[in-house]
């Protein structure tokens, strides 16, 4: 390229003019990205209007790691209650497939977090746009607290969703596996656990996920390309590598899923009090997705927001002070104790045992104890390679473990849960460990 700046041309007509934004119609969403091209790097976007809020401050959406357009084309139509919206793919991002600056040959692995927040901050001064309510969703809420830290000039008004300020070791073994899951090409585990990691299996019941949904989402995961496999891992290393997340000093709703087992509630909730002009609010029966499976009370939430309205009292929102949000559990799942503790860890690659004692358990994972101490320096050689053996009435199934936490004391693992058939197969073995405590005990009383 010749130049560092090249738009499309319908970017050269600023905010300011009337024609920025395309008047929304049925077709928008099969029309292609618009772009523009700032020192090698591609910015995809949309810039859709409402006629009647046009002239109010526009509303950007930077989406998670593998939402695109689309994504949104059931939800813009209540964004227009408040004003115009920009959806943007910044490199690697999204739908923008870009993996390699043209002009440098650079990796889109060079550009941390930060450094695409700041991009996104250029593209705006490039097409005028000098104030915006950003929406950041997941992954996209990160570069929107960073955009915000580094331009907070631009920011009115901000929506994080999914968010938390520090990355826990528990969230990091579970990006690395995955990446593991790739680099080894076990693709179909590597899909069915991505869903797994992002949707709580352990509430299906009242997340209502469609099962379509899932299975979408999963052949997606599945059937990634070569490129979509170097974004996975761009993305996932670009997390890895987060320290800390800045909290907004601007205006601020923070929203999470009741049930959301990726960033935890109370994970979302203590980056929302380091906020000193916020409100927190969770969307019942959701998980990390609430846009997929309460799309309508979400998009409510959202726009009351926007629109400076309150968002006491709205369907499906449970609202909370400040007081409440330091008292949320830390841990979203109960832990229970099964009826016949003695247990087995086997290892995938060879014919060692160790025998265990599960003291307390649950979907997520479990706490127990070595019978012989001197296993102890196997399990830490081999954090990824152990699976816990199980037997209920359907008879023996197997879960694999990360390690995660190992003392003279026990051993505290996490389930990888790369397969529906032993996630779903887990869920009723806790069932039934539940309900024939429920029976012991009435029994006893």
């Amino acid at each position: 390229m010749n130049s560092i700046i090249q738009m499309d041309s319908e970017s050269h007509q600023t905010f300011t003019g009337f024609g920025f934004f395309d008047i929304y119609n049925k077709h928008s969403f099969k029309q292609p990205a618009r772009t523009t091209w700032i020192d090698g790097w591609k910015i995809e976007y949309m810039a859709i209007a409402d006629p009647k809020t046009i002239h109010n401050t526009p509303i950007v959406i930077v989406g998670g790691a593998f939402q695109n357009f689309n994504s949104y084309k059931y939800c813009v139509e209540q964004f227009f209650e408040s004003g115009p919206v920009i959806l943007i793919d910044l490199p690697s991002m999204g739908s923008n497939q870009q993996i390699t600056n043209v002009d440098t040959g650079l990796s889109a692995g060079t550009l941390e977090l930060p450094d695409l927040s700041r991009m996104l901050g250029e593209w705006l001064d490039i097409v005028e746009i000098s104030k915006v309510a950003v929406v950041g969703i997941s992954l996209g809420s990160v570069i929107a607290s960073f955009f915000v830290e580094q331009r907070p000039e631009l920011v009115e008004k901000m929506i994080l969703m999914g968010v938390m300020q520090e990355t826990r070791k528990s969230w990091r073994m579970l990006l690395e596996e995955s990446l593991m899951l790739m680099k080894e090409q076990r693709m179909d585990e590597f899909g069915q656990a991505v869903i797994l990691y992002l949707v709580n299996h352990a509430k299906l019941d009242k997340t209502r996920m469609s099962p379509t949904a899932k299975r979408l989402f999963y052949k997606q995961m599945a059937q990634f390309s070569d490129t979509e496999q170097e974004r996975y891992e761009i993305n996932c290393n670009r997390l890895l590598r987060l320290n800390h997340v800045p909290a907004p000093q601007v205006n601020t709703l923070v929203a999470c899923g009741q049930y959301d087992s990726f960033t935890l509630p109370h994970e979302n909730a203590h980056f929302a009090l380091q906020c000193p002009d916020m409100q927190f609010a969770m969307i019942a029966n959701a998980d990390h997705v609430p846009q997929l499976q309460r799309r309508k009370e979400t998009m409510n939430l959202f726009t009351t927001y926007l629109k400076g309205e309150s968002i006491y009292g709205l369907d499906g929102i449970i609202n909370f002070t400040r007081e409440d949000m330091r008292k949320i559990e830390r841990r979203g799942e109960a832990r229970i104790q099964v009826i016949e503790p003695e247990h087995q860890l086997t290892h995938r690659h060879s014919t060692q045992m160790v025998n265990v004692e599960i003291v307390d358990f649950n979907y997520f994972g479990l706490f127990m104890k070595l019978d012989d101490p001197t296993d102890l320096d196997f399990i830490n050689a081999h954090p990824r390679d152990l699976a816990l053996n199980l037997c209920d009435d359907e008879g023996e199934f197997a879960i694999e473990c990360l390690i995660f936490e190992t003392s003279t004391q026990g051993v505290r693992a996490l389930f990888k849960h790369g397969s529906f058939e032993n996630a779903d197969r887990l869920l009723r073995f806790v069932a039934r460990q539940t309900e024939a405590q429920h029976q012991t005990v009435e029994a006893t009383v």
